[in-house]
């Protein structure tokens, strides 16, 4: 089963390493971004389930980043729990106006109950993160949950590297990614592997995928995408 993915958005560097080592600890993968741009692209590349969002943020604010998150198709489902030190009444209902699931005051009082809150929420969407967990494009559908590949029905025999690399190409189709972005995508951001392992790895995939390996184009002087 793949574990829940969690994006950490804080750009204070203590608190976001003892955040990601309690997920860690806790049997999360965890991402990290440390300002609003970083986030939304993060959003995007990684599909995290669940996402950290620090207010007071560099470049782009946290309140704006979850109203752009929100009103992305491909992030708008997303949960996001807000963790700053903005704790007035109005800083939480500006938090829950632009979409939030969930607001914490920090300092973090308990990293426990902090866990048990994200767990919570999980239960409370489990129904939408259900929904999403599969996706089908042009006859090839990955699930997410059950951790199965499958091409008009018959399930492919994929590595781990192949099935998350293959789920960040069909999450958006018609998406051109360049070999940095699938290392981050597929393989996680920590990941220490040449860019170039990622043709490796297309390689081996196109080769199981058979007569639809030609759904994954190769894009030149940037690196692949999934037919739209």
């Amino acid at each position: 089963m793949t574990k829940t993915k969690v994006l950490v958005v804080e750009d204070y560097r203590p608190l976001a390493e003892t955040l990601e080592y309690q997920l860690q600890r806790a049997g999360y993968e965890v991402s990290h971004a440390t300002d609003g741009r970083e986030a939304i692209e993060q959003a995007k590349l990684v599909l995290p389930d669940v996402i950290f969002l620090d207010v007071d943020l560099p470049i782009i604010s946290g309140v704006d980043v979850c109203k752009q998150l929100r009103a992305d198709p491909i992030t708008k489902d997303i949960l996001i729990l807000m963790l700053t030190a903005m704790g007035e009444e109005s800083d939480q209902v500006v938090g829950f106006a632009v979409g939030a699931d969930d607001y914490v005051v920090k300092p973090v009082e308990s990293y426990k109950v902090l866990l048990q809150r994200l767990k919570a929420l999980l239960r409370r969407r489990e129904p939408s993160v259900d929904e999403q967990s599969q996706i089908s494009h042009h006859g090839v559908s990955v699930d997410r949950r059950r951790f199965v590949a499958s091409i008009d029905g018959e399930i492919l025999k994929l590595t781990k590297s192949e099935f998350q690399l293959l789920e960040a190409l069909i999450r958006q189709p018609g998406r051109a990614f360049d070999r940095s972005q699938l290392v981050d995508a597929a393989l996680g951001e920590d990941t220490l592997v040449l860019q170039r392992t990622i043709d490796v790895h297309i390689r081996a995939l196109r080769k199981k995928m058979g007569d639809h390996a030609d759904l994954i184009e190769t894009v030149r002087g940037i690196g692949y995408r999934f037919r739209e």
